[in-house]
């Protein structure tokens, strides 16, 4: 071979290896693009009461950022916490309440300082058409009324237990679940006769529950903060997702589900 083709050669094998190297770059470390879009997966472990929301500001924010990838996880907020200070993989936590966030951050879990980006309030969730004539918490107490409630631990079940102290209201529920859309699960099945759900579930959820406002409900009104992680597989697409959950369009579906602003 001529010394000029084997240079030729050469130049072929380092480009390919070149390509092969490159090729594999965004999967392995996910950048911001020059113009500040964000590329990869997302992961973000988000409280039960944002599935709606969350659902479709993951959507808008894939939109808004080609090649990136939003997967969501939602769950109680205190069972999230500990998956994430048990190690589990995220870039984003959004807690329906400070104190799970709390958990995280004193865990050394948090990128940064965590910020409110919405808050909520409960209502009673009935049967659609209120057959029971509930009115408020006192109605709950009736014989032959049955109620779902969410654990103490969750932020659902302590805001129904500060309502219901602020009330003067002692209520034995029937069952106890992990989460808020579990409570609202046991009205729509016919389990139960009501819940104390977040007023932004029982919006959700027209077609099968009516949600009946009671003024208690203001004693205990839920901040939710989000943050980054320290540990994100993706921290470019962590911080892009924080800020694009405080952003305007984000904002504005927020508030459409009923929603509170920070």
């Amino acid at each position: 071979m001529s010394g000029r083709r084997l240079r030729t050669a050469l130049a072929a094998v380092v480009a390919a290896a070149g390509l092969a190297v490159s090729g594999c770059a965004p999967d392995e470390a996910p950048q911001a693009a020059a113009d500040g879009r964000v590329t990869g997966t997302v992961t973000v472990f988000a409280a039960a009461s944002l599935t709606e929301s969350f659902t479709r500001i993951g959507r808008d924010f894939e939109a808004a950022n080609p090649g990136s990838t939003v997967t969501l996880n939602f769950a109680g907020s205190s069972a999230l916490a500990n998956q994430i200070n048990q190690g589990a993989p995220a870039d984003v936590f959004a807690s329906a309440a400070p104190a799970p966030m709390t958990t995280v951050t004193e865990a050394g879990n948090a990128d940064g300082t965590p910020s409110s980006f919405a808050r909520n309030q409960l209502v009673i969730a009935v049967s659609r058409g209120n057959p029971k004539g509930v009115t408020g918490l006192a109605d709950l107490t009736r014989p032959g009324v049955k109620v779902a409630l969410c654990t103490d631990q969750v932020p659902c079940g302590a805001a129904a237990r500060t309502a219901l102290d602020a009330a003067g209201v002692a209520l034995t529920p029937v069952t106890l679940e992990q989460d808020v859309k579990g409570a609202l699960a046991k009205v729509k099945l016919g389990e139960v006769d009501a819940a104390l759900v977040y007023r932004t579930d029982a919006r959700a959820a027209t077609a099968e529950v009516t949600g009946v406002e009671f003024p208690e409900s203001a004693r205990a009104v839920n901040d939710y903060p989000i943050v980054a992680l320290k540990e994100a597989p993706n921290p470019a697409g962590a911080r892009a997702f924080v800020a694009y959950v405080r952003s305007a369009p984000a904002q504005a579906v927020l508030a459409g589900a009923g929603f509170q602003a920070p």
